[in-house]
């Protein structure tokens, strides 16, 4: 019975160790998944939001209109 055991103890290591170290397989991205936006930061509160979602003047970037008339933060905050 003891040598049962023994062996038993022995092929769950075994099989334990076995899908420890095996290397998963890659899963392939699939097709429907959506691309990654870029993210940008308002220049005027410094909020974070997607490109697409965001205004664009002069190469800088805003989450509203309301920020895109104000214009960039002053800096002595």
């Amino acid at each position: 019975m003891l040598r049962l055991l023994f062996w038993i103890a022995l092929i769950a290591a075994a099989v334990w160790f076995w899908r420890k170290f095996k290397r998963p397989a890659a899963t392939p991205r699939s097709p429907n998944e959506p691309a990654t936006t870029p993210m940008v930061r308002c220049a005027h509160c410094g909020v974070h939001l997607p490109q697409d979602r965001a205004l664009s003047l002069s190469q800088q970037w805003y989450c509203s209109q309301a920020h895109l008339e104000q214009g960039p933060a002053r800096q002595d905050r």
